[in-house]
């Protein structure tokens, strides 16, 4: 499995971003968002507008993407993390795999800072988050308005 790490000094080309986009709005599946959410995500990463940047992570065998993931830098320090995984999905043929596991500890080692994330109570990622050291030591609360 070959590792591949975008973010401003290496960005994707416009066909790779939609395919990483494509991938996730796909594999997240009921846990997932629009794609132009998704869209919106990996811009940021990648600092196409003004954002504090992160990096884009995608895992191929052979030639077929098989798991991606989307870091966020929050520009946050001390206070809150000063990361936030925003997506992580591994091919629906591939989980179980060690797919996610491998895309989690290269942002983890590529990143400074404490990472934050969310995941749904339901949600079968939540227990490779715990093996990988993430804790849930809050409760979120939202308002929407």
């Amino acid at each position: 499995m070959e590792i591949t790490v975008f973010n401003k000094e290496n960005s994707p080309s416009q066909n790779e971003k939609s395919q990483i986009v494509n991938f996730l709005y796909t594999h997240l599946e009921e846990y997932g968002d629009k794609a132009q959410d998704i869209e919106k995500a990996i811009n940021y990463a990648l600092e196409e507008f003004q954002s504090f940047g992160g990096m884009v992570l995608t895992a191929r065998i052979e030639d077929n993407m098989v798991g991606a993931a989307v870091l966020n830098r929050t520009g946050m320090n001390g206070y809150i993390p000063e990361n936030i995984l925003v997506y992580l999905a591994a091919h629906n043929q591939y989980r179980g795999k060690g797919i996610g596991k491998n895309l989690m500890g290269k942002a983890i080692e590529l990143s400074e800072g404490d990472i934050a994330l969310h995941v749904e109570a339901n949600n079968p990622a939540k227990h490779l988050y715990e093996k990988m050291g993430f804790s849930n030591p809050y409760l979120e609360m939202r308002l929407k308005k």
